[in-house]
């Protein structure tokens, strides 16, 4: 009797273990590296998709444009994302650029600065170091602490190349994410800084530009200037997996536009 209840349990346990490996193997995964500027959307999306789609699994690498297009280049995930164009040599090295949505890029000061508007020109002069003390834009009297992001971001990439500044701002802080820049100028009464609008909260204070305010209806206008745009890097050469590209249709689709618009981009479809 004991050898049969022995051989039975041997029996359980391979059977456990056939059905275990099963489970595992049937599991698709679907890698996205780069913009911290897309968490927001990009996690509202893959927590859409699996809940349409428990058998593919979405995950999320917050690691900067920069190294998110490196690492599809690389082969290192299936999807790049990008929160700027993606440039010319990164095209002619074999990637293929798809815009997900358009975002504003917010000027951002602390919720204590009475300054409420800034046009492109003063918002380039300060971050120049031309404009160094807020009273000379109508605020009070207190040196400018300019904080930007890290070399690579997409969202530096962005402002810079908006505000005709690349090269020549005097950051004091660069920072590695949305989250620290906002973080960093809700603690400071004399700081400003630039954060994607669909990461904005009311820890900071969002000015207008050229007295316009950022929203979904001034980005898909075009009349808030300072806007780029949310892009999916794929490789040109290399078909994306079933799982990758069911990801990548639903991600472009009219079901996905009202929870990009919810995650505080604007979609395009």
């Amino acid at each position: 009797m004991k050898r049969l209840l022995t051989i039975a349990l041997i029996a359980l346990l391979a059977m456990t273990s056939v059905f275990a490996g099963g489970s595992s193997e049937s599991t698709q995964n679907v890698a996205t590296d780069g913009s911290t500027s897309m968490e927001s959307v990009i996690g509202s999306l893959a927590e859409a998709f699996m809940e349409e789609h428990p058998e593919i699994n979405v995950t999320y690498n917050p690691t900067g444009s920069g190294s998110g297009i490196t690492a599809v280049s690389e082969g290192r995930c299936d999807i790049g994302l990008a929160s700027r164009a993606l440039k010319d040599e990164e095209k002619a090295g074999g990637l293929t650029e798809t815009i997900l949505a358009l975002d504003g890029i917010a000027i951002i000061v602390n919720n204590a600065n009475p300054v409420s508007d800034l046009s492109i020109d003063q918002i380039a002069k300060i971050y120049t170091g031309e404009i160094t003390n807020w009273s000379e834009v109508g605020g009070n009297d207190g040196q400018i602490v300019l904080i930007g992001r890290e070399a690579g971001s997409g969202t530096r990439d962005g402002f810079e190349s908006i505000t005709g500044t690349e090269d020549m701002c005097q950051y004091r802080q660069e920072l590695t994410s949305t989250g620290d820049v906002i973080t960093t100028v809700s603690t400071n009464p004399n700081a400003i800084g630039y954060a994607s609008l669909s990461a904005v909260s009311d820890k900071v204070k969002t000015l207008l530009v050229d007295g316009v305010a950022p929203s979904e209806e001034t980005v898909l206008s075009g009349e808030y200037l300072v806007q780029r745009p949310f892009v999916m890097a794929t490789r040109s050469t290399e078909a994306l997996s079933e799982a990758a590209q069911m990801f990548f249709d639903y991600a472009l689709s009219s079901e996905a536009a009202p929870i990009i618009a919810g995650a505080g981009a604007v979609p395009l479809n």
